[in-house]
């Protein structure tokens, strides 16, 4: 059985965060989630919400689907594009908009917490982890000019 995509001229909008902090070596280390269908390493995202900003509503994702608590960008790292396979097994393109979050807190428990698995990884290691080439290339280049702090 093949997917279907919707034929719609202007993607689906999301929001999302890349959750980075200092490791012990002074190197940033990026968190990654996987996703709850396909099990593919992703970085926290979902739609906007109402009443919330997207730097904000991309901080809730934060929250709910990886426990993360932290100083949230106002200006985005980039956007990238993925298909995103519905229930109905029907596919939508979805631009992801990008905002940094420097991680201060994790927490144990969250609303996610058994739906997800966590893990951090170096910047080269969540650029290769990760299936989008355009999530690939916004991690790479943000490693390079995002340090602790600026966000």
């Amino acid at each position: 059985m093949t997917a279907a995509v919707e034929d719609e001229a202007e993607p689906r909008r999301q929001v999302g965060v890349l959750p980075f902090q200092l490791g012990s070596d002074g190197e940033n280390r990026i968190l990654l989630v996987t996703s709850r269908e396909s099990r593919r390493w992703v970085i926290p995202k979902g739609w906007p919400m109402k009443g919330r900003k997207p730097f904000e509503a991309a901080a809730r994702e934060a929250y709910e689907e990886a426990g993360l608590r932290g100083d949230v960008g106002k200006r985005p790292l980039g956007y990238y594009f993925y298909q995103k396979r519905l229930k109905n097994l029907d596919a939508v393109l979805c631009q992801v908009k990008v905002f940094p979050l420097e991680v201060r807190k994790q927490l144990k428990n969250f609303p996610e917490v058994h739906q997800r698995e966590l893990r951090w990884f170096t910047p080269a290691e969540a650029a290769e982890a990760v299936s989008e080439p355009g999530l690939a290339a916004i991690i790479r280049a943000a490693c390079r000019q995002v340090k602790p702090t600026d966000a």
